[in-house]
């Protein structure tokens, strides 16, 4: 078993102990999602815990996405609790990069691919996603590597 995994289910049980709502509420949401996708496919699988981060990282995204529709639709309530969700999952994710470590991976992603314009994007990308894996959301990522390559 990973070993974030473990954690998730120990933490799990001490939010449950502590009667942390919210916790124990997103804490059961990750393991549901992790026991899905363990067994999505054709056969069963243990989740490495790279595989562990990336979903992780993927409900934190929905989470903040979530709140993002409910602020805009005028449900502040709805959005805080999706913020807290989203502040609960982050306790479980890498450091995210500065912009200035993001950006000294992408121009080390440019020079080592060769690229000199926009076209040659996906080279860059290629070469700087599995670097930044789980530690920039991929618009982040994409929004620097062309900004690079335009200027």
């Amino acid at each position: 078993m990973s070993e974030l995994k473990d954690r998730l289910k120990a933490d799990l049980t001490t939010a449950m102990k502590a009667r942390d709502d919210v916790r124990t509420r997103t804490l059961r949401m990750v393991l549901t999602a992790v026991s899905k996708e363990e067994v999505a496919g054709g056969s069963s699988r243990e989740l490495s815990d790279d595989d562990m981060i990336a979903l992780v990282t993927r409900e934190a995204k929905k989470r903040r996405e979530a709140a993002e529709a409910f602020e805009s639709g005028g449900r502040a309530d709805k959005a805080a609790d999706e913020r807290a969700e989203g502040e609960v999952l982050a306790e479980y994710l890498p450091a995210q990069l500065t912009d200035e470590e993001l950006g000294a991976l992408v121009e080390a992603a440019i020079a080592e691919s060769g690229a000199s314009g926009p076209k040659q994007m996906g080279a860059v990308m290629k070469i700087v996603n599995p670097k930044v894996a789980g530690r920039a959301e991929g618009s982040r990522v994409a929004a620097e590597v062309k900004r690079r390559l335009a200027g």
